[in-house]
């Protein structure tokens, strides 16, 4: 998650909220990519989770990687819970559970995207190893039980682990026991990010089947494929989820401030202090009528925040989050952030893209979305498998990235990055399908090798 923001001047209207989701349109010159991932760090002997504390633990980690690096660090009552470079915009950040998240600057090429992710392996290695930690690059927990998680000392993560209880059954399974990839892209206009918006949530189960890497829970097969992805299906349905008007007539960035507007709040951030709203809505919020903070009226940073607590399938914030995709080890990171550059940064392939999908209902890229967690490939839209649409947007991909001809140092376009994908596609089954088989098969029943295999 990116850094709470600062920005402190209250708010008059809806249409400043408008206006700084539109501050994202950007010309096709200045598109970036960012990539954000997770890993879960382990205790190399014995493989535990490594708590905040001590000599050998997370905080000792983040202060090796701030004199590594001379990130500026991020504290929060006196605790170090992320780093930032102030000269390249990158971040690292804690999830609640210990997961590592490197929030990547926006780049140009997916090379960039490569070497920056190269790099930070390297340096985390560098502090990481000597501490005796290592991590894993899965889409959960394949070991552990929740009790066993250690938490982070971040104020908003005390709230929503309050406030997830009462509106889902899987939330604090999310916050603790969760690793994803995401991919942050850019749009050139208001037509231009509807465009994409909906060409992505409907492919959205593409990435989740491709990248499909959580079938263990506790020690054991758990029943499917990218169990992170079921438990987005029952964490917080008031704000996750495929939003469905995203595809009706009219929709643009203020038919997706009416939504936020009513999203429900977790926390307003004041000075050090996190104050639990959880529950209310930013529109009552923005009336100056919210029962724990009345008369007062939210600010840009109150915005930024909120829209960062919204975790549909695909996000809007002044860029486009594609959150579909389970972690992986990191030889296939930077296969995703191609996999959607190719996709929707060559204007022939979202046309395309947007052919496949224009005629799914509603209902059908539910259920859709609902079946691609235990099936993967096998699910169904209308009279197709996943498979066939997931090789048909490889194959739109890997034409968009070859036309975008990015060339690094030794002649080769963004397309080879595509391979472990292109890989999977040819064998016909899923990572997690492959662990499946490892699991009953050489692993004899024990998920303890993945400490090695899927290790960073």
């Amino acid at each position: 998650m990116a850094r709470d923001q600062i920005d402190m001047t209250p708010l008059q209207s809806r249409d400043e909220l408008v206006a700084w989701l539109e501050a994202g349109v950007k010309p096709e010159s200045e598109f970036r990519i960012g990539t954000e991932h997770e890993k879960t760090p382990f205790t190399l002997e014995g493989h535990q989770p490594v708590p905040y504390e001590g000599a050998k633990g997370i905080g000792a980690l983040l202060e090796g990687m701030k004199l590594l690096l001379g990130w500026e660090p991020i504290m929060e009552r006196g605790n170090i819970i992320g780093l930032y470079d102030v000269t390249g915009g990158g971040a690292i950040s804690l999830e609640p559970g210990g997961q590592f998240e490197l929030s990547g600057a926006p780049v140009e090429t997916v090379h960039q995207t490569q070497s920056e992710l190269m790099a930070h392996l390297a340096q985390v290695r560098e502090i990481a190893t000597p501490l005796g930690i290592g991590f894993l690059g899965l889409g959960m927990t394949p070991s552990w039980s929740r009790e066993q998680i250690p938490v982070m000392p971040k104020g908003r993560y005390k709230i929503m682990r309050n406030y997830m209880p009462k509106v889902g059954k899987y939330g604090l399974d999310m916050m603790f026991r969760t690793c994803t990839v995401q991919t942050n892209l850019d749009f050139s206009s208001e037509a231009d990010m509807v465009k994409k918006l909906r060409v992505s949530l409907a492919l959205q189960p593409i990435a989740t089947a491709l990248f499909a890497n959580s079938p263990f829970t506790e020690g054991k097969p758990n029943g499917f494929l990218s169990f992170r992805s079921e438990i987005w299906r029952d964490t917080d349905n008031a704000r996750s989820g495929m939003i469905p008007f995203a595809f009706e007539d009219g929709m643009g960035f203020e038919r997706y401030v009416d939504y936020a507007l009513d999203v429900p709040m977790y926390f307003v951030k004041r000075g050090e202090e996190y104050i639990d709203v959880s529950g209310s809505s930013f529109r009552d919020f923005f009336a100056g009528k919210n029962k724990i903070l009345p008369g007062e009226r939210p600010t840009l940073s109150d915005w930024a925040n909120h829209l960062s607590t919204i975790f549909p399938e695909v996000r809007l914030k002044r860029y486009l989050e594609m959150r579909g995709a389970d972690g992986v080890p990191w030889g296939r990171l930077p296969a995703l952030p191609a996999f959607w550059v190719g996709l929707l940064y060559d204007n022939d392939s979202l046309d395309a893209a947007w052919d496949i999908v224009r005629h799914w209902t509603a209902p059908e890229r539910q259920a859709l979305r609902d079946d691609v967690p235990r099936f993967g490939f096998k699910a169904r839209i209308k009279d197709r498998y996943l498979f066939e649409i997931a090789k048909e947007c490889l194959i739109l991909s890997h034409a968009g990235l070859r036309r975008r001809g990015r060339i690094d140092h030794l002649g080769r376009d963004e397309s080879r990055f595509l391979e472990p994908l292109e890989r999977i596609i040819e064998a016909g089954r899923s990572p997690a399908e492959e662990m499946l088989e490892k699991f009953d098969g050489a692993w004899k029943g024990s998920v303890e090798p993945v400490y090695q295999e899927y290790a960073f």
